[in-house]
């Protein structure tokens, strides 16, 4: 599993961080060509406590925008679920997250 923003976090590290209300998210973004319309998962990011979600989304956003209103009729769709989520600060997944790590016995992504 890829985890982007854990670069040098000790475990120790990550717990705090968490105690402190840190977050795994993950965005969405929506490409259509056509009658085809894609809708896809980011990797996780870990957000830190304090620290705003809304920019490491901008991208999948700006995406979408640009890509994903083409397919008829899914691409409209899709691409306002994926706008809705990213401006809400992307979909947390943190449980999942801490879980998948607790079954694999590790405390680093």
């Amino acid at each position: 599993m890829k985890i982007n923003g854990l670069e040098n976090m000790t475990g120790s590290d990550l717990r705090t961080e968490l105690n402190q209300g840190a977050k795994f998210v993950i965005y969405q973004y929506c490409i259509s060509v056509l009658i085809m319309t894609f809708k896809r998962r980011s990797n996780i990011y870990f957000i830190r406590a304090g620290e705003s979600a809304l920019p490491n989304g901008l991208g999948f956003t700006i995406l979408s925008l640009l890509l994903g209103w083409w397919g008829i009729p899914w691409g409209p769709i899709y691409t306002i679920q994926a706008l809705v989520t990213n401006f809400q600060g992307g979909k947390d997944v943190t449980q999942e997250v801490l879980a998948s790590m607790a079954s694999a016995g590790t405390t680093r992504a």
